[in-house]
Order: structure tokens, then sequence, then C-alpha cells
């Protein structure tokens, strides 16, 4: 009787071990993006691939808005443009709330770049020590009054090349500033921003600058003043991260995503 001989299938139809483990790992990733922006993974691609939103239906969008809030404030609590410039170098990865604790006590001794630095970075650092990051944004305000004063004047630039230069300052902070301390009509795009954007299939996009190009693209002049602000509130407020008040939102009949709950 001849040998039988059993031959193990090809290696290339064998995962190995490494190509398990990276993609389990490829997708941890991407369910740890998904979350991050408050989309569950399918919903995003399908959001994206939704027909787009028409100019009547934006335009009647931020009419609801602009109704229901006329005249919308961020909620950074600042006295003149350079303790606005403060606030939101400070917000990075903080809460406004816990921004504005701290800022309180700490604004109302040092309001101005020069009363920043005659501070020192010492007693900034006491008086914010509640934020995270504390130590490294301490650094920048001080880094920057002296900027402002070395460059600027003292004054604040209006111009978002100049703003981005001040330590501490990327882009958002440089559009949150132009919008509130001189009425620009830039988009800011935060967390809740970037979330709304792509849920609603409004303006989607993989980085905040394709949701802020987006937007501005899209939405019309009349509405840019309030706009970054009514994207703000609707996504804190309603358009959550993880449990949508879909029964309270102003737009969802309007909204692109597949998984709104009504």
């Amino acid at each position: 009787m001849s040998k039988i001989t059993r031959r193990p299938p090809p290696k290339s139809k064998l995962p190995s071990l490494k190509r398990v483990k990276k993609s389990r790992k490829q997708g941890k990733s991407a369910k740890k993006a998904a979350a991050k922006s408050g989309q569950p993974r399918a919903a995003k691609k399908s959001a994206k691939a939704a027909k787009p939103w028409t100019s009547a239906e934006i335009h009647e969008a931020f009419s609801r808005f602009r109704k229901a809030n006329p005249a919308p404030k961020g909620e950074l609590e600042h006295l003149n443009p350079y303790t606005l410039l403060v606030a939101v170098v400070l917000s990075a990865q903080a809460t406004d709330a816990g921004v504005n604790k701290a800022t309180r006590a700490l604004f109302g001794v040092a309001d101005t770049p020069e009363r920043m630095l005659a501070l020192g970075e010492d007693k900034v650092r006491d008086y914010i020590k509640t934020i995270g990051l504390y130590r490294n944004k301490a650094k920048n305000v001080i880094a920057l009054s002296e900027k402002l004063i070395a460059e600027f004047g003292g004054e604040v630039p209006r111009t978002r090349a100049e703003l981005e230069s001040l330590p501490g300052a990327g882009r958002k902070t440089a559009n949150v500033v132009l919008n509130m301390a001189f009425g620009q009509h830039t988009m800011a795009v935060d967390t809740h921003v970037f979330r709304v954007g792509n849920r609603t299939g409004l303006a989607p996009g993989n980085t905040p600058l394709e949701v802020e190009l987006g937007l501005e693209r899209v939405i019309p002049a009349e509405f840019m003043l309030h706009a970054h602000h009514w994207l703000i509130l609707h996504g804190r407020y309603t358009c959550l991260a993880r449990k949508p008040r879909c029964e309270a939102c102003l737009i969802n009949d309007l909204c692109r995503w597949p998984e709104k709950t009504v």
C-alpha cells in the first residue's frame, strides 16, 4: 500500500499570528477613532456617502439656529481680546467651565500682557493648576505675552498667521479669537463641530481642517459670524457624542445620520 502524504495548505492561506495581531490592532484603532468623533464606524461611512445637503436645506438649518438663538455667545469668560486669547490657549484639552473657574481670579489681577509678565510664571501656574497641562500652559501664557509686547505693541494681532505664531496658539485658537474678538467670518472646529459636521453629513472630513473648509464652502455668508457658536452649542448640548438627543434636535429632519432616533 502506498503511503498517503498530507500536505499543509499554502502559507498564504494561513494567517500568521503577526497578521492577526495587526488586523486586530487596526480594528481597535478604527473603533477608537470612530468613538472619538462621536460616530460608529459604519455610520460615519454612510454619512459621507449620503446625498449632500442642498443650499436650501443648509439655509433652512441655520435659519432655525438663528431663530432659536439669535446672538449666541462663547462660553469662555474674558474681558478683552488678550484675555480671550489666553482663555482659548488654556482651554486645550480642558472644559470651558474648568477654565473659567481658574481665570476669574487670574484675570482679576492680570488682564494685559504687561500685568501677566509682572505676575510671573510661578504665580500664573498657581492660578491655573486646576487645569490640565497647567505647567506647560503657564509657560505659553508668559511666552505669548512676551511676544505680544515685543512684536505687536502689546496688542492681539488680527491675522491668522500672526496669531498662530504665538506660543500655544494653533489654527483653532486663531479662528476663535478672530471671530469673537474681531468679528471675522472664521470657523473654529473643535471636537463638537467636527462631530456635527461629520455626523449630519453637512461637511464630512477626516481632519478638522477638512471640516472647517467644508463648512466655510457651504454656509451662507449671512450666518458665518455666529455659525461656529451654533454648531459648538449644538454638539455640546444636543448632538452629543454617545447619546445624541435627536428628539430635541432642530434639524433632525435634515440630518443625514443613518442612526438618528427620530
